[in-house]
């Protein structure tokens, strides 16, 4: 049976997040405590029936959650979470999927607009003091958005966002989705997974926004890299494992597209060895583009509705993966 609201404990784990301050200033009256570090998780989560929590959370802490029955993770990413471990203590999850997806689109098209208008080199002129002149090479010269065609690869909550932006500045949008019976979400055409490689060739921009999954692990393949057009650019704002890294770095070296945008890669941080660093048309963000000063708030809207769920004893939660 879940806890009632007056003797539950939650317990609110992240480095970084105010989570429990937010909380508090709903003033629901549900005792919490949050914590910091992963040792101070492991300690302490006997005490919780209700754990809020995403990279802190390990599976080694499970045997110590006597008391535990619900997980919201803090973000949309469920893979450091054992569904079989849990399933087996009768501990129900549920993500945040959707919590930062205006966030995310936001930041895409704000990545795009960088590129465009060449804003890392005028940050980087402004740090050396240097007025850059006029362009003659009108391929080197900044561009406009409008006219150009964008790939949307995930036409999700993200993807879906990112296609009403993009829209805005007159972009043609075409969409590449698991499901393209789902609908088109906001893109002029809509397309399956397998048509990547054929449709990237229409694109000036590749933008990623789908989740991780075994489908789309290195869908952004060699083959996808060597079809887009010299002067396209890429962007990830997805997971750094839907794209080959290698691939893209291969392609980056050879000049063979204009440039890439990434808030995401395969190892993060980013190691200082990787080539991406010091690559002068590639534009590196450390997966910032979820985050947002609401992200508390949003999450907490999804823990709350999923507790007034659960004390109605449904069967389903919101964004439920167990």
């Amino acid at each position: 049976m879940f806890p009632t609201r007056e003797s539950l404990t939650i317990c609110f784990a992240h480095a970084a997040y105010q989570m429990k301050a937010r909380f508090d200033a709903r003033d629901t009256g549900i005792k919490s405590f949050q914590v910091r570090a992963y040792d101070d998780l492991v300690k302490r989560i006997g005490e919780a029936d209700v754990v809020v929590a995403s990279g802190m959370w390990k599976n080694d802490v499970i045997p110590h959650a006597s008391k535990l029955k619900f997980i919201q993770s803090i973000s949309s990413g469920m893979d450091q979470y054992s569904k079989e471990m849990l399933a087996a203590k009768g501990v129900r999850l549920a993500s945040a999927a959707g919590v930062n997806a205006r966030a995310v689109a936001e930041h895409a098209i704000a990545l795009i607009l960088a590129i465009a208008r060449r804003l890392p080199e005028a940050r980087d002129n402004q740090h050396k003091k240097v007025w850059r002149g006029m362009i003659g090479d009108l391929a080197q010269r900044e561009d406009e958005l409008g006219g150009k065609t964008l790939l949307v690869v995930g036409m999700g909550r993200i993807g879906s966002h990112l296609a009403k932006l993009a829209k805005a500045f007159d972009m043609k949008v075409v969409g590449i989705r698991r499901d393209p019976t789902a609908g088109a979400n906001g893109a002029d055409s809509i397309h399956g997974m397998a048509d990547l490689v054929k449709l990237v060739p229409e694109a000036d921009f590749v933008a990623l926004t789908c989740a991780l999954t075994p489908e789309t692990t290195g869908l952004m393949s060699a083959a996808a890299f060597a079809a887009m057009k010299p002067s396209s650019v890429f962007v990830n704002a997805a997971r750094g494992k839907v794209a080959d890294e290698a691939a893209l770095i291969a392609t980056m070296k050879a000049g063979k597209i204009w440039a890439a945008a990434l808030d995401v890669t395969v190892d993060e941080p980013l190691p200082a060895t990787s080539p991406l660093w010091e690559m002068p048309n590639v534009f590196i963000t450390p997966h910032t583009a979820g985050e947002t000063r609401a992200y508390e708030d949003n999450v907490i809207d999804i823990l709350m509705e999923n507790l007034d769920r659960l004390w109605r004893d449904e069967k389903t939660l919101r964004n439920q993966v167990l």
